[in-house]
């Protein structure tokens, strides 16, 4: 297993970021987003890998791949958040440290956004920090397991 190795599981329609509703997500893209935390995780002596799929049996299928090769994960469900107890199972299986990311704040948003089924077997939750969430989450992330 590469203990020193977090991965960045991004959901539905997140391939879509600096075009889908800018307003709400801003312009960064997720290429954008990714090379930044990639430079921060050299930075930070970790590995990061990043996994985006609009399907829900994909990011399963991610999570599993995590479990052999990943100490940390960062997961934006995106709406799989709050309708995916499959996602949440899956997450159950992961011993590493999991953090649940947001771009907005879900909560002041509308009220099919306040449930989260990731957020029971997340370590942390970012939510509101915008594409800079990110690099917050991969500082944390790097943080964890090299203490670990």
């Amino acid at each position: 297993m590469s203990v020193q190795e977090i991965l960045v599981i991004n959901g539905p329609n997140l391939n879509l970021l600096g075009q889908r509703q800018p307003e709400i997500y801003g312009y960064d893209t997720l290429q954008s987003i990714e090379a930044k935390c990639a430079e921060l995780a050299g930075e930070l002596g970790v590995a990061v890998r990043f996994g985006q799929s609009n399907h829900e049996g994909a990011i399963i299928d991610l999570i599993h791949e995590a479990r052999e090769r990943s100490a940390a994960i960062i997961i934006n469900a995106g709406a799989y958040t709050h309708t995916s107890i499959a996602i949440y199972d899956a997450l159950k299986t992961f011993d590493g440290y999991i953090i649940e990311l947001h771009i907005s704040n879900p909560h002041a948003r509308e009220e099919f956004r306040h449930k989260s089924w990731i957020s029971p077997v997340a370590d942390a939750v970012m939510a509101g920090a915008g594409a800079y969430g990110y690099e917050l989450a991969t500082r944390l992330a790097a943080e964890k397991i090299k203490s670990a």
